[in-house]
């Protein structure tokens, strides 16, 4: 059993920008995903960690992450 959720399909209140900007972030998590699989394969542990809340004018937030590397 999964503990991840896929968002609500609420696509129709984004805007053509704010569009793009989601299929930005969920092609560049992808890759981030795909380098964090290569890298555990590798013999690397990966955490990545909340370093940072990135806040605009408009009430808007997103989490910018850093990673914590470890080895063996």
């Amino acid at each position: 059993m999964s503990s991840f959720q896929d968002a609500p399909d609420d696509r129709s209140e984004f805007t053509s920008e704010q569009e793009s900007a989601i299929r930005i972030v969920a092609n560049n998590l992808h890759r981030l995903n795909e380098a964090v699989t290569k890298a555990v394969d590798a013999g690397i542990t990966v955490e990545l960690m909340r370093t940072a809340r990135y806040h605009n004018e408009s009430g808007n937030w997103g989490d910018q992450l850093t990673p914590v590397i470890r080895t063996k």
